[in-house]
């Protein structure tokens, strides 16, 4: 259920709508008369417009009301359920002040149970969707000025209250609802991609309907946006579980959809063409007469990770699982040397060298006598976990400062 509030100048405006004698209402055979407050009977727009201006203080005038709770909690509605909720309404919101962190009231109550008022109820010409409208007078019949400070919130969180006391979904839950789905449909932008680009992403985004606003620094350095669908708008922090979808993070879930390592580096554009690992000049290294296994082509659950040895440019295809350890191992937000790290273990993983002794794992002995070849009895994850720990002896984890974070 969502509520809205808004204080008004142009009242007579706002009353024509409510009334529906507007010409902007195609439909006014949906509007059904709920209940006035302090008034004589069934006035038209311009009767309660002359009423509220008698009574109202210049400028604004005025409260518009609005609150629509969803479909299905009030298909079996009567009108006589309608002016109840909209009492139960009035009630939470007179009922709210608001106070700071020293206990000291700067926000007072309001008082629209006892000034004028008129509420309609509307149904949507085409969903059938029921919502109330009422206009209410500023001042009330004491001729007290209704406070109109924070009067979004005092809306808002009134329709929250009474949804929790009906057991009806609130405007957060809503909102949280329609987020998940707007994080879907990005997630499967990002899917779509054959390869990773903020223009792309923002192009697709709006070919899809939605609107995307950046915000950049004094450096044209992007920092974060939005999206927005209608007049809903989102904060990119707001999408994905884990915040996936913000701008710091979103070409990192774009790897992870496409399987390809957080640490894969990016080729320049003039970037001479990395040769592959079976190069003849690469001379890799056998482990006893058995050869390495040949990670020079892809195939389905590989990443793509490019390293240079002894000036030359390698391209490799890693098993996934592979690369998860070492990215998980080596974690790029805690480990200030994870490229020295990553490239020393794959480039022992793929054989390119042999690496020196490292525990085993299990003991605090070494394997100085184990090849750095796969091992009849071993599997993958486990000579990559060997890779990793001679990695570490090698180089050593260097963690980053908290002032780098």
């Amino acid at each position: 259920m969502i509520g809205k509030a808004k204080s008004i100048s142009h009242g007579i405006n706002a009353l024509r709508y409510i009334t529906g004698e507007s010409r902007n209402k195609k439909h006014p055979e949906l509007i059904y008369h709920i209940k006035d407050n302090l008034l004589p009977c069934r006035l038209d727009a311009q009767g309660l417009w002359d009423m509220i201006k008698a009574h109202a203080p210049t400028g604004k005038n005025m409260i518009r009301i609005e609150i629509s709770p969803a479909k299905e909690h009030t298909e079996h509605f009567t009108l006589k359920d309608w002016e109840r909720l909209w009492d139960d309404f009035v009630r939470e919101f007179d009922s709210m002040e608001f106070k700071d962190r020293h206990g000291n009231v700067y926000s007072h109550r309001t008082n629209i149970a006892e000034s004028i008022y008129s509420v309609n109820l509307h149904l949507e010409s085409k969903s059938g969707i029921p919502h109330l409208h009422a206009a209410v007078c500023r001042k009330d019949k004491d001729g007290k000025t209704n406070n109109d400070h924070n009067i979004h919130l005092r809306a808002q969180y009134a329709a929250e209250r009474i949804a929790r006391k009906r057991g009806w979904t609130t405007a957060a839950e809503i909102r949280r609802t329609n987020a998940d789905e707007v994080a879907l449909e990005l997630t499967g932008i990002l899917r779509s991609m054959p390869s990773w680009s903020w223009s792309d992403y923002v192009a697709r985004v709006r070919q899809k309907g939605y609107t995307l606003e950046e915000r950049r620094d004094k450096k044209d350095v992007l920092r974060g946006y939005t999206v927005g669908i209608g007049d809903v708008i989102y904060k990119a922090s707001e999408l994905g579980k884990g915040r996936t979808l913000m701008a710091s993070k979103i070409e990192t879930t774009w790897n992870r959809l496409h399987n390809r390592s957080a640490t894969e580096l990016k080729p320049e554009e003039n970037k001479v063409p990395a040769q592959t690992a079976t190069h003849s000049g690469a001379n890799l290294k056998t482990a006893g007469d058995r050869p390495v296994a040949d990670y020079s082509s892809w195939h389905d659950g590989t990443s793509r990770y490019e390293l240079t040895h002894d000036g030359r440019d390698y391209r490799f295809y890693i098993p996934d699982n592979v690369m998860q350890l070492f990215d998980d191992e080596f974690d790029y937000r805690e480990t200030e040397n994870h490229k020295e790290l990553t490239d020393y273990a794959v480039a022992l993983f793929v054989g390119m060298m042999n690496g020196p002794a490292v525990p085993s794992g299990g003991g605090d002995g070494t394997s100085s006598d184990l090849p750095w070849g796969r091992k009849e009895d071993e599997d993958e994850m486990e000579r990559a976990r060997r890779c990793a720990r001679a990695a570490i002896a090698k180089h050593g984890r260097q963690p980053k400062s908290s002032r780098k974070r």
